[in-house]
């Protein structure tokens, strides 16, 4: 009986760790190697008419494991510019206490307006990228996030990783504390 319950133990972790890299793009030519997971929420604030969503993917471009985010900003009410350029950061704190840092690969950019007329709301978009260094990169692996800082040009923003989000804007269940411990593996 032991080894009934084992064998399913073993089944479902191998089973569940294989669906879990499951990619949008996985294209791989003689010169280039492109591999992207599904985007995940990383965070999400509504209060009143403002609504803001930081969708996270990982990505593997060439061999260089790659964070994506996307911050959506969406109010009645006129939306400030954010900018990202070369020294921009994204920088995690960890649960157990050790901090590790991203490094921007943009140049310089800033979120898009656009006017929504039939909600009469504004929208900005930023799409950035960040790559890993190798100091605690692995600590990544083995901890889950509480704490992320925006370092966008001119200002800085924290925003707090809770280990479980039920997305109102979305409709489902995201687990963005623990992004980089389920996912890290899939992109190295």
């Amino acid at each position: 009986m032991r080894y009934l319950i084992l064998f399913l133990l073993t089944s479902v972790t191998l089973f569940s760790q294989s669906k879990r890299c499951k990619y949008e793009i996985e294209e791989k030519t003689d010169s280039t190697s492109l591999k992207i997971l599904k985007e995940q929420l990383f965070s999400e604030k509504v209060f009143g008419s403002k609504k803001e969503l930081i969708q996270a993917t990982l990505l593997n471009n060439n061999g260089i494991p790659t964070l994506g985010l996307q911050i959506v900003e969406k109010n009645t009410i006129f939306i400030p510019t954010k900018c990202l350029n070369r020294s921009s950061k994204v920088i995690l704190q960890l649960e157990n206490g050790k901090i590790v840092t991203l490094l921007s690969i943009n140049e310089d950019i800033c979120s898009a307006l656009s006017y929504i007329e039939e909600d009469k709301a504004n929208i900005r978009i930023l799409n950035a990228y960040f790559v890993f260094t190798k100091q605690n990169y692995d600590e990544l692996k083995s901890s889950p996030v509480s704490l992320m800082r925006i370092q966008f040009s001119g200002e800085s923003q924290d925003y707090i990783i809770k280990k479980e989000i039920q997305s109102e804007l979305l409709k489902e269940t995201f687990y963005p504390s623990r992004l980089f411990m389920d996912y890290l593996k899939c992109i190295e």
